[in-house]
């Protein structure tokens, strides 16, 4: 029997992995006073088209239920969180919600996306201001750092400084046109400029202003250097980047640049876009976000602002592999292992008193021979070997993984202090 097509299951390193970015976007988002939160899984159609529409039904999964309701699987966070926030007439403000869990969306599969993955999420709804989007930002970079990730910058733009430039090159006002042409600026990163250029010119569009926008959409650098190169004083909300850059030095957020060229695909970003990216990578973003009053608006809450962003599990869990950063669950791993089938009762004592004192252990149940259980240590970072010279001198072997060298420990001062397992420095 096979799963649907892009559909998988998440088996025991995976999982780990998953559960290590959670537990860390857990910890840095309730640094920053977020509240942990799990919107239904399940939303009714009309919710997910509040925005975009039924061109939206592309790209989800949706049906109808018993009821003959017609209903759909969430593809992200920030449409059932803004449902949420907006239905709450009562609730103080700013309110910080984060979520963390599996989205669905109809999409071609592809490296680091399957049709089911998971997404971290932070949001602020309230009054607009230039502080909550830097705090978006500078929760993002922390999670990051946190991850241990290298390499990492945070493209940054403005929507309306974006649009009002390409309304200043076609002339036209109209919001089907301007956002036909944020599209095309948003295949920028996956498409050559030939092929939009010929996409975009069979739609009707002028060839020389389009080659005029995709030239602009390619600056990036940091506020010194695309003063440098334009005149910015022509382009509507230019003086709200550079605050907002003067929010995040002031934070000491320093990966940040301008990139004119990240807009958002979805139609209810308003203010500040931004994107995550590994400069050594091809995967793609990382994580994305940005203001979207709209929204709010959208569901009936003109009082009501909002900004957030939301990251790729699986794309970052890629990225880790690829910088070799492995998880610190894994690094503390200890596998327990005995030379015959006498040593294995003292080997489950110790197994079991690691545990008892929170240390991650593993420990063969089956009665295999030394050679295999070795084997099945490979992602443990060290290894206690119960053999039975040693035992008759009250110590155990233990051995780093990762070089091979070893040391004894004593029974009493391992069972004295079980933690000074995690290093032969201190044997």
């Amino acid at each position: 029997m096979e799963l649907p097509r892009g559909m998988k299951d998440f088996e025991g390193t995976e999982n780990a992995n998953i559960e290590h970015i959670r537990s860390h976007f857990k910890r840095i988002s309730n640094l920053y006073g977020f509240s942990f939160m799990e919107p239904s899984v399940l939303e009714s159609l009309s919710t997910l088209e509040t925005k975009s529409g039924p061109a939206i039904r592309e790209e989800i999964y949706y049906f109808k239920d018993k009821g003959d309701r017609e209903v759909a699987l969430r593809f992200d966070f920030t449409m059932g969180l803004t449902r949420y926030a907006a239905s709450q007439k009562s609730m103080k403000l700013p309110a910080k919600i984060s979520a963390f869990g599996g989205v669905f969306r109809y999409d071609e599969p592809q490296k680091g996306r399957y049709r089911y993955f998971h997404q971290w999420d932070i949001e602020v709804y309230g009054k607009p201001n230039l502080e909550s989007d830097a705090e978006i930002i500078e929760v993002t970079s922390r999670l990051f750092d946190s991850l241990l990730l290298k390499d990492i910058v945070i493209d940054v733009n403005h929507r309306n400084l974006v649009e009002k430039f390409i309304n200043k090159v076609f002339g036209f006002t109209e919001p089907d046109k301007i956002a036909d042409i944020l599209r095309a600026i948003d295949k920028i990163q996956k498409k050559s400029k030939d092929e939009i250029l010929t996409e975009f010119t069979q739609k009707g569009y002028e060839t020389d202003k389009l080659k005029k926008i995709l030239e602009f959409s390619q600056l990036k650098g940091s506020i010194a250097e695309i003063e440098s190169r334009i005149d910015t004083t022509q382009l509507e909300s230019w003086n709200e980047l550079k605050e907002l850059f003067d929010s995040l030095e002031n934070r000491g957020v320093s990966n940040v640049r301008i990139n004119f060229g990240i807009v958002r695909g979805l139609d209810y970003y308003s203010g500040m876009v931004f994107e995550v990216f590994d400069k050594n990578s091809k995967l793609g973003a990382l994580a994305g976000g940005g203001r979207y009053d709209t929204l709010t608006k959208a569901f009936g809450r003109e009082d009501l602002g909002a900004a957030g962003v939301a990251g790729g599990v699986e794309r970052i869990i890629l990225t880790m592999q690829e910088q070799k950063i492995i998880p610190e669950t894994r690094q503390n791993r200890i596998a327990v292992l005995y030379i015959n089938e006498e040593m294995q009762k003292v080997a489950m004592s110790i197994a079991s008193l690691l545990r008892l004192n929170n240390i991650p252990s593993d420990i063969d149940l089956a009665g295999r021979n030394m050679k295999k259980q070795m084997d099945a240590a490979s992602n443990a970072r060290f290894a206690i070997i119960v053999g039975p010279q040693e035992l008759e001198q009250g110590t155990v072997v233990l051995r780093d993984m990762k070089d091979g060298t070893e040391g004894t420990i004593e029974l009493e001062k391992l069972t004295e202090d079980p933690n000074s397992v995690l290093s032969l420095e201190k044997l």
